[in-house]
């Protein structure tokens, strides 16, 4: 099915369509984060094939629910990264250089995420299920997003985090997600702290979102779909 077809469909699509592909992203990129990066972190599995399954589907739920191609354009751009990457440790080559390039890449998968989702959950309309369940899928993509930055941050400033470092090994270091979602969350266990001004100002305002996200965004959305099943 080419590309023109493909975007055919996905603007002919009915809404419920769109709503189903908020609530299917969600858990996938939940699995992703909490349960695939730790275990490929341990060595236990090889995430590569399962982030290029992945990104497929991240890129047709993306498209049903932008009804553009131009989110496929950069999940394929991300994809082109990754392989890039791939191809260099394989090679050999650099490791700042894949290692930027698998930092790039998930940049760019979750500034994807952050736009098509939040133009979805905050468009006019009635507040469903499945919209406030959108609403947490951009939360995961924020913390996702930090993940990017704090992997380049500490590429380009080596140690600028005691207690973790960014490792050649895998597309998704678990390190990373871990410091990532304890400053989302405004947990901080203190077991890894930035050192680094930059890392320290990317801290605060994770932790700044984190603690206004839930007591805005999503307690809105919450009560408005209460409010409608009312």
């Amino acid at each position: 099915m080419s590309f023109k077809r493909l975007t055919t469909l996905a603007k002919e699509a009915p809404d419920h369509w769109r709503d189903w592909a908020l609530a299917g992203l969600t858990p996938l990129l939940l699995l992703d984060l909490f349960v695939v990066a730790p275990l490929g972190s341990a060595h236990l599995i090889n995430i590569r094939p399962y982030r290029a399954t992945l990104l497929t589907v991240l890129a047709l739920g993306l498209l049903f629910l932008s009804r553009s191609i131009i989110p496929v354009i950069c999940l394929v751009a991300a994809v082109g990264l990754n392989v890039v990457a791939f191809i260099l440790h394989l090679r050999g080559g650099p490791a700042s250089v894949d290692i930027f390039l698998e930092g790039l890449g998930r940049l760019l998968v979750a500034a994807v995420i952050i736009w098509v989702v939040g133009r979805a959950v905050l468009s006019p309309g009635r507040i469903t299920y499945h919209r406030v369940i959108g609403a947490v899928l951009l939360y995961l993509a924020i913390g996702l997003l930090f993940v990017a930055l704090y992997t380049l941050v500490d590429l380009a400033h080596p140690g600028s985090f005691k207690g973790m470092k960014v490792i050649d090994e895998l597309p998704l270091p678990s390190e990373f997600v871990y410091f990532s979602f304890t400053t989302l969350t405004t947990v901080g266990f203190g077991d890894v702290v930035p050192v680094h001004p930059i890392a320290r100002s990317l801290s605060n305002i994770e932790a700044i979102i984190g603690q206004l996200y839930p007591a805005t965004l999503l307690a809105y959305l919450v009560s408005f779909h209460v409010a409608s099943r009312r």
